[in-house]
């Protein structure tokens, strides 16, 4: 292994995404393109508010005032300049595309994780492929991944509540509740939550429990966006085909 290689959990949620999203031997996605440009855009903003560029408050993405170091500092100054707050569908369908996807995938072969393959189309270069170069990344990828989707002892993520004062119910119950062990970080939730949104989970692994799965991934409002935004791209093409 490359001992400048990340570590797999160096590596961004796109470019992890994008690793798990695309054939090791022939480099192509292992998804409809479509699923994979609006996926990508869903992990950018995962990663964004990730790094605590961007929440979301209400219904819409807003910028967090502070300036963490980012790859995706064009589309954190689209946000951040934007003259009126989007909702994360809207943000989903403005920052999905090619140009996107090609760029997350040139950061990863610059670190020697997958290689640049082109086709030639009458003499031309039309086509990049992407095949693996290094497999350490990914499998640990997956080996975490693994860890979280088997253990089913671990407590879901719920949010913290701010009513449990000296006294109630609330703080009782927690000090007489065993500990539950310790659960997957917020950035291999993001991972599971966005592979299920693309379909991608029951692919990686199929023998994985799909309600423990569902458990994990659910509220996770970057993958809600691309789960909407894929169906909005459904119905579109299937009225499409009904003309």
């Amino acid at each position: 292994m490359n001992a400048e290689l990340p570590k797999a959990e160096e590596l961004n949620l796109p470019q992890a995404f994008l690793l798990l999203a695309t054939n090791d031997s022939d480099g192509k996605p292992e998804i409809p393109v479509f699923a994979l440009r609006t996926t990508l855009a869903g992990a950018i903003l995962a990663e964004l508010e990730r790094i605590g560029a961007i929440e979301l408050r209400g219904k819409h993405v807003r910028d967090t005032g502070t300036s963490p170091e980012t790859d995706f500092q064009r589309e954190l100054d689209l946000i951040r300049h934007k003259s009126r707050p989007h909702t994360p569908r809207r943000w989903v369908s403005m920052l999905e595309g090619r140009s996107e996807v090609q760029r997350v995938y040139e950061s990863m072969a610059s670190l020697g994780i997958v290689e640049q393959v082109g086709e030639k189309h009458l003499g031309l270069f039309r086509t990049m492929r992407y095949p693996e170069k290094d497999h350490v990344p990914e499998a640990a990828l997956l080996q975490k991944l693994e860890a979280a989707l088997t253990d089913t002892r671990i407590a879901p993520r719920v949010p913290e509540s701010t009513d449990a004062g000296p006294g109630s119910p609330e703080e009782g119950a927690a000090a007489t509740a065993k500990p539950a062990a310790k659960g997957p970080d917020a950035r291999t939730l993001a991972l599971i939550a966005l592979l299920e949104a693309a379909g991608l989970l029951p692919k990686l692994f199929p023998t994985a429990d799909r309600v423990w799965a569902d458990e994990l991934a659910k509220d996770y409002w970057p993958a809600r966006a691309v789960e909407d935004e894929l169906r909005m791209i459904r119905l579109a093409e299937e009225e499409k085909a009904t003309l």
